[in-house]
């Protein structure tokens, strides 16, 4: 891999795109910046939190559901698996904690998600979002007991859906702590990814499908064992090259989502590919921590440079890309130091 320069979306001046852990700098390099982002992507978001309030309106039928429900569970997703992957008493903990919170009253502690549930039985939406909460240990009596029986039909199990949603629905199931509907490992092997697709029909559909089967699979990076040997050998192959492609484009979103990805493997971090990207991606992130979908990054200092709904995702993306970065790297690291019984400089050893 070599350091290119690339016209950017709109053919400004070029911006490095690097490729490599030398052109970064020195291995290390996303460890210098993964701190920063991760804290100041959570910062924005928290400045942000009441952008994704629900309307009151959030039960009426006309309402859309991409552009309210969605945005907060993926802000009590994302922050609670942020939560999960930081040290407690650490800044990024607390902040990730204190947007759950806000997420689940948001939903009235579960009740609004009954009402939805009582509203529409046979959609997946609410239970994934509910899944999301009991995850993390929030619960709401009243949605499992109707949630029980709904699972339990014939219809449940046999909506008709892309693969990588079903397994997003047995993931879901799994949270919760009901039998699943059908085995993830058949689900898995009808997926792009579980397929071993040709690497080179990877686009925007796929890649996307791509890292959720991963999130999926994984419980968001929480149980990378799940993650069969050769979809990791695979993926090991191919996210470097993907992960180019998307620098190279201005995919910054789906960037973000690879790097994800690459964290959630089991295994050793590919200390590589993240030496690689994350200083780009650290480039991207504007100075209030926010970071856009796609095209070219602003270089307007005002506090919101991008529309909200065309940064908040790729926002929490980066900061839940960089938790997991963080804690694969530093997995490695203190791996390799029980190898070798050295330590990483600046962080004390503790041994029985």
């Amino acid at each position: 891999m070599t350091t290119t320069a690339t016209e950017d979306p709109q053919g400004r001046p070029a911006r490095e795109r690097v490729s490599s852990p030398e052109a970064s700098g020195a291995s290390g390099a996303a460890l210098a910046v993964l701190p920063g982002v991760l804290s100041s992507a959570l910062a924005w978001t928290d400045a942000h939190r009441t952008r994704f309030a629900l309307p009151d309106d959030v039960l009426e039928p006309h309402t859309q559901v991409n552009a309210t429900l969605k945005p907060l569970g993926e802000l009590a997703q994302l922050g609670s698996t942020i939560r999960r992957t930081t040290a407690p008493g650490t800044p990024e903990h607390e902040v990730a904690g204190d947007l759950v919170a806000y997420a689940w009253e948001q939903v009235h502690e579960g009740a609004l998600l009954l009402e939805l549930l009582r509203a529409e039985p046979f959609a997946a939406y609410p239970y994934e979002i509910y899944a999301a909460f009991a995850g993390y240990g929030l619960r709401h009596e009243g949605f499992e007991a109707l949630a029980r029986p709904l699972t339990a039909t014939r219809a449940w199990a046999h909506t008709e859906q892309h693969a990588n949603r079903q397994l997003g629905l047995v993931n879901s199931e799994r949270r919760v702590g009901v039998v699943t509907h059908t085995d993830a490992g058949g689900v898995l092997s009808r997926t792009w990814l579980g397929g071993l697709s040709e690497p080179w029909m990877f686009e925007g559909p796929s890649g996307y499908a791509l890292t959720h089967t991963v999130f999926h699979l994984t419980d968001w990076g929480r149980m990378p064992d799940r993650v069969p040997k050769k979809i990791d050998g695979y993926l090991r192959t191919w996210l470097p090259a993907w992960a180019d492609g998307c620098l190279e484009s201005g995919q910054w979103d789906l960037t973000g989502e690879l790097l994800a990805v690459s964290a959630s493997l089991p295994g050793p971090a590919p200390v590589e590919l993240l030496d690689a990207v994350w200083p780009v991606l650290a480039d991207v992130q504007h100075p209030t921590g926010c970071v856009p979908e796609t095209g070219v990054p602003a270089e307007d200092p005002s506090p919101d440079p991008y529309p909200f709904i065309d940064c908040y995702h790729s926002t929490l993306v980066t900061a839940f890309a960089a938790a997991l970065s963080l804690r694969s790297l530093r997995q490695t690291d203190e791996q390799a130091g029980e190898q070798t019984g050295e330590t990483t400089p600046g962080r004390e050893r503790h041994t029985p």
